[in-house]
């Protein structure tokens, strides 16, 4: 598997606080909620945040930012040099800071303070452009993305950039390959080109009018829980959420810029680009959002466009995402099998099992253990091809591999709350049932698509070769051993 591309942010670091304790009363000399059990969260924030997720998960990053010698710059500096390249730019006040105080998980006020703005440019910032594969400009309108404008301008050509833009900053350079703004940013940078409305036609009609306003390549209007619109110039893309959190949002606008760019960076197409992003940001949400973005809060690994096969192999990765979501009051859903040639029914599966809860994790047999299951011509697709495929599915959030011939043990680490199966069985046939009792989950069983299977599929191919018996192979058949995989 290729290695990631690096990955360059240019934009303006904040130090973000969240103020964090439950709100049961009123203070008695005014009518406001009292905090009690009150914790101090800080993490990165601004374009800080976009290189920290980027970082995290896997990539190789490097943040041109302006940063103070105050107490808040080096809070970030001490928060940020562990994971990425600082390239600092000089700063002419204090290091900005945002402070949010949350109740019961919701936001209550927000206090702001720092008036600091990039003063300049250095030969180390132009030295980390030069040759960048991937660019991400996350502006937040104080002056990052202006001194390095000329720079930007002519890397676009050269590289794959993304402008997160800002209700306060500048335009985007022409020839940004993915311009991605809010559908209430790209409203009001339209203009009177805007289109009346929040539907989808609407978003399309102002999408255009920006691709042709920025001269860029594609706009990406990011619509929250709905996912994201891409247009670039012609027939738009809507790429829709798997799911919808009601969690803390905050910062998954960086998360999708941050993934965008990287996965542009990798060569991927731009509608590829977006599937990922809106995939990233949506899992960044189910895992807790910000809350979960400060150091220590979430290993590596997590909150982005996520690693090689070696992880899923591991089962790590799935098991840390089991773990945050449980901890966010989250439903962790399971599912398992070989998924050797993926067909419609294993695609209706999984889609209906990620709608029962906050993410799905798959439980794959490996190569050996598929050759148990099913004889010595498979699998037909060998593992890192498999996960391969399954992670690519919008509605997959991890995918763990297990050696025996049954999952039990991987089940004993994930604690799943559902375990889901399809086909003919009745709940108490399932030998996961009781193993998800234990710990209080639940197995349930899903319809699915009649006639599919991999087997079925092997079949069929080897009669279009000329090696079977050239009978219809879904005749008389239901869905191999009623099991989708």
């Amino acid at each position: 598997m290729r290695a990631a591309a690096p990955l360059v942010v240019v934009g303006d670091a904040l130090l973000d606080r969240d103020l964090v304790g439950t709100a049961e009363r009123l203070a008695p000399d005014a009518p406001v909620p009292v905090l009690d059990d009150c914790q101090e969260r800080l993490r990165p924030g601004g374009a800080a945040l976009a290189a920290y997720l980027a970082a995290r998960a896997g990539r190789e990053v490097t943040l041109v930012a302006p940063l103070g010698d105050d107490a808040a710059g080096r809070r970030l500096r001490a928060m940020l040099e562990p994971v990425l390249t600082l390239v600092p730019l000089p700063l002419d006040g204090p290091q900005a800071e945002k402070t949010r105080v949350m109740a019961d998980g919701r936001p209550v006020v927000r206090l702001d303070r720092g008036t600091g703005r990039a003063a300049g440019v250095t030969d180390a910032a132009r030295r980390a452009l030069a040759g960048a594969p991937a660019v991400l400009v996350a502006d937040y309108a104080r002056g990052a993305a202006d001194v390095l404008r000329d720079e930007l301008a002519a890397r676009a050509p050269h590289t794959a950039l993304v402008w997160d833009p800002h209700p306060r900053g500048r335009p985007p350079v022409p020839g940004a390959r993915l311009v991605t703004p809010t559908g209430e940013e790209a409203r009001r940078f339209a203009g009177p080109d805007a289109a009346d409305g929040d539907e989808l036609a609407a978003v399309a009609r102002t999408a255009a009018a920006l691709v042709r306003r920025w001269g860029a390549v594609g706009v990406a209007v990011t619509l929250g829980a709905r996912g994201a619109l891409l247009c670039q110039g012609d027939g738009p893309l809507f790429v829709p959420a798997a799911a919808r959190h009601g969690g803390d949002a905050c910062g998954a606008g960086d998360c999708f810029a941050a993934t965008a760019a990287g996965l542009l960076g990798d060569g991927v197409l731009p509608a590829e680009a977006v599937q990922g992003a809106v995939a990233a940001a949506t899992r960044y949400v189910a895992e807790g959002g910000a809350l979960t973005a400060a150091p220590g809060a979430a290993p590596d690994g997590a909150g982005g466009a996520g690693g090689g096969d070696g992880d899923a192999a591991a089962g790590g990765d799935a098991l840390r995402l089991a773990e945050r979501v449980r901890a966010a009051g989250g439903t962790v859903v399971a599912a398992g099998g070989c998924f050797d040639l993926l067909h419609a029914g294993h695609v209706s599966l999984l889609q209906q099992a990620r709608g029962i809860g906050d993410c799905l994790i798959v439980c794959l047999n490996s190569d050996a253990s598929v050759r148990r299951r099913k004889g010595p011509g498979r699998p037909i697709n060998p593992l890192a091809d498999r996960v391969r495929v399954l992670r690519a599915l919008q509605c997959v959030d991890a995918v763990a591999v297990f050696d025996e011939d049954t999952p039990e043990r991987l089940l004993a680490g994930l604690r799943p709350h559902i375990w889901v199966k399809g086909g003919d069985y009745a709940v108490g046939q399932l030998p996961e049932a009781a193993q998800l009792a234990s710990w209080g989950g639940q197995a349930v069983l899903l319809p699915y698509l009649d006639g599919r299977s991999s087997t079925l599929l092997a079949t069929r191919a080897a009669d279009s070769l000329g090696t079977g018996g050239g009978q219809d192979p879904y005749a008389g058949h239901g869905q191999e051993g009623q099991v989708p995989p």
